[in-house]
């Protein structure tokens, strides 16, 4: 099993002046990862070692024990309350050394394998399709599982359960699909390792990048004696009572009904905090610049959208940016004081704290001024999960006793193309995902219109604007009088199918994204406003609409 020592490959140990000259390297690679996850420097030798033999020796230290439940009485109610992976049958792990654990011993840290490994969008069909994954994971969580081939009822469970055993990293580097947050389930040692919130242990997931592995680390907190259980605090790092007692629910289920879920918009001082975090420098008062009818506009661009298409002869590009009328850049500007100061009548194609719009964490709470605590009509209702945890628990257990729809739909801060997004009806799920990336929850949109394509079906669409904020005091806008109608080539699942999957579901031709590379999940058509045929989309009529021809 994966607890035990692996083979050690080569023959004698390195010379001394080679085994200093590997364990620097390996710090400099690796130790601003280690140190981020708190791991102590007494330990590197030995990991390195570890992890250059592959030498999985926790079997020596350690023992998995099954405990008996508790039947009756106050025991029995303590017993059924603990946070414990695995459903009814209750595992620990000891230590089963004679002569106990020294924190301070350097080979006191050990290496966890991973039994499973995945992105949420692909975790249904690795179930269904890797040989032998879903047997071992309905008996690594304690389900029953009998037959040889995956049952829709079996997939189904190890998809709800698998988030009580769910730990999760993310590459630094890389695509934004590459950047994607990985989940995975520690080994059959592993994952029996119970919670405490004074826990014996530290955990952490470990990228190994020569041999591009990834592992977890499992150090001790303090010296134990035999017999003495391993523990971790599946909360780790949160300090806030009443954060913990959300994060630990799949694990510790807890009734927040009483919570109220208002979320009126945050102070001054948040959105202060978040021009601090971008490092944003706010322009100086300018007033705009007069220029003649024929002035020709030298531009400064590097998007090459802007470079292919500006034929207007009013522009010229230049590639001198000193020499510019107008900026416009792709990455963001951040010193608008400097250039208010140096440059004032420049134009550039972005705002201050333009993210308060673009970023949707910032739109759901600005938003807000419009709408009250639970924001405006036009937009579902959203939490900030970072910030809104415990309300949107609240919530979501509201509406689950009111017997209303809950699927909700999970999506990054800062993200497009529906990377990282899941449709589900799970607050496990949900509340897990918090440990990812920063992300919202809103409201799904169980009953949307649709569009009848004949070709398909019923899916769904969207409808995009070009639209130019020219000044915000006084507001000047500009909306281009051509839009784009992008369909799903996917029909749509109703919410009477969604209801079946309990579940995180990714829903890549339900979300209507035009795709860079790959099969194509959607399609464009170029429209004008006055289109009769598509009226039905701007009527109060919840119908379906006629296709376009």
């Amino acid at each position: 099993m994966e607890a035990e020592r692996g083979p050690e490959r080569g023959g004698p140990g390195p010379a001394p002046e080679d085994g200093a000259r590997a364990l620097a390297e390996f710090a400099a690679l690796h130790g601003p990862a280690l140190r981020a996850s708190g791991v102590p420097e007494r330990y590197w030798g030995r990991l390195l070692h570890k992890l250059e033999h592959e030498v999985f020796d926790a079997g020596e230290m350690f023992g998995i024990m099954q405990v008996e439940e508790v039947e009756e009485g106050a025991a029995g109610e303590a017993q059924r309350k603990q946070p414990s992976p695995g459903g009814e049958l209750c595992y620990k792990v000891i230590v089963t050394r004679e002569s106990g654990l020294q924190a301070a011993d350097p080979n006191s840290i050990f290496l966890i394998d991973h039994a499973w490994t995945c992105r949420v969008e692909h975790a249904r069909l690795q179930l269904q399709q890797v040989p032998g994954l879903l047997h071992r994971m309905a008996n690594l969580m304690g389900i029953e599982f009998h037959g040889e081939l995956p049952s829709a009822e079996a997939v189904a469970l190890v998809l709800e359960e698998m988030w009580k055993f769910n730990q999760t990293y993310q590459l630094a580097h890389g695509t934004a699909e590459e950047r994607v947050p990985v989940w995975y389930v520690m080994d059959e040692f592993g994952a029996r390792i119970q919670h405490a919130d004074e826990p014996s242990f530290a955990a952490a997931p470990f990228f190994y990048a020569p041999q591009q592995v990834a592992y977890t680390l499992l150090w001790p907190l303090r010296d134990l004696d035999t017999g003495e259980e391993v523990t971790r605090d599946f909360a780790y790092g949160e300090a806030d009572p009443l954060i913990r007692k959300c994060r630990l629910l799949p694990w510790a289920p807890a009734d927040m009904l009483d919570l109220s879920s208002s979320t009126p918009e945050p102070p001054a001082e948040y959105y202060q905090t978040i021009l601090k975090e971008n490092k944003e420098k706010l322009p100086l008062p300018v007033s705009p610049a007069a220029y003649p009818h024929d002035h020709i506009f030298k531009v400064h661009t590097d998007v090459q959208q802007v470079l292919s298409h500006l034929t207007h002869p009013r522009f010229a590009f230049t590639s001198s940016e000193a020499d510019a009328d107008i900026l416009y850049h792709f990455s963001h500007f951040k010193d608008y004081r400097r250039l208010s100061q140096e440059r004032p009548h420049v134009l550039v194609n972005q705002f201050p704290c333009e993210n308060l719009l673009t970023v949707k964490d910032c739109l759901a709470s600005v938003a807000r001024r419009a709408g009250g605590p639970e924001g405006p009509p036009w937009l579902p209702r959203t939490f900030n999960l970072h910030t809104e945890l415990p309300q949107f628990v609240s919530y979501f257990q509201q509406r689950e006793r009111q017997g209303e729809d809950n699927h909700w739909i999970c999506k990054p801060w800062n993200l497009a193309r529906s990377l990282d997004t899941h449709i589900t009806k799970s607050l496990h799920s949900i509340v897990r995902h918090r440990e990812s990336t920063p992300k919202v929850v809103s409201k799904y949109i169980e009953s949307p219109v649709l569009f009848l394509r004949e070709d398909v079906g019923n899916v769904k669409f969207d409808i995009r604007y070009i639209v130019l904020l020219r000044s915000v005091t006084p507001l000047q806008v500009f909306v281009y009088d051509v839009f784009w109608l992008r369909f799903s080539n996917r029909y749509t699942m109703t919410s009477s199918f969604l209801s079946l999957r309990s579940s995180t579901q990714s829903f890549p031709g339900v979300v209507s994204r035009l795709r860079s590379s790959g099969p194509s999940l959607s399609f464009s058509k170029l429209c004008v406003p006055s289109l009769p045929r598509w009226a039905c989309v701007t009527t109060l009529h919840p119908g379906l609409c006629t296709p376009l021809t």
